[in-house]
């Protein structure tokens, strides 16, 4: 019997040191080019991913009802503050919402980075996205390098150490 709770309380220890550190960890990937895209924002700009080629992009897929997808915009923010003024891009790819449910969510999660609307699940499903929120990083070449599934923290040093590392020089 002590034996079965030792073995809980390690598993549960090791759950919750493994959930804690993945808030800033990044999963590298060769995922060969980024599907491009041509999406409204929520006051009707067209955002082409292929046009911002030469920086790195963060684009991330969210949606109003998904709780993490909520709990991280904040970081999202903070760290779209630091980056943007670096030359790096940062797109919120809202899935399957319009700019009536994603409005009044900017009320209550301010952010100054462009959200996009993919009414008809089109992109989500080129990318290949299994659950929200998903984001991608693309390198300046186009190429998808990292992806991070669940929450983030993105403001984090280390994230942010990894995503300012693939400017071009």
């Amino acid at each position: 019997m002590r034996l079965l709770i030792l073995f809980i309380l390690t598993q549960m220890l090791s759950t919750a040191l493994f959930a804690e550190s993945r808030e800033y960890q990044l999963t590298r990937v060769e995922g060969g080019m980024a599907p491009d895209f041509r999406l409204m924002d929520i006051n009707e700009n067209l955002y082409v991913l292929s046009d911002y080629q030469g920086n790195p992009v963060i684009v991330n897929f969210w949606a109003t009802w998904c709780p993490p997808c909520r709990a991280e915009m904040p970081a999202m923010q903070r760290a779209w503050e630091q980056l943007e003024k670096e030359g790096v891009l940062m797109l919120a790819i809202n899935v399957g919402e319009d700019e009536d449910a994603i409005f009044p969510f900017t009320a209550e999660y301010p952010v100054e980075f462009p959200l996009l609307m993919d009414l008809d699940s089109t992109v989500i499903q080129q990318w290949g996205v299994r659950g929200l929120p998903t984001t991608f990083i693309v390198d300046p070449d186009g190429m998808i390098v990292y992806r991070a599934v669940g929450g983030r923290e993105w403001d984090h040093p280390k994230i942010l150490e990894v995503i300012l590392s693939l400017r071009q020089k």
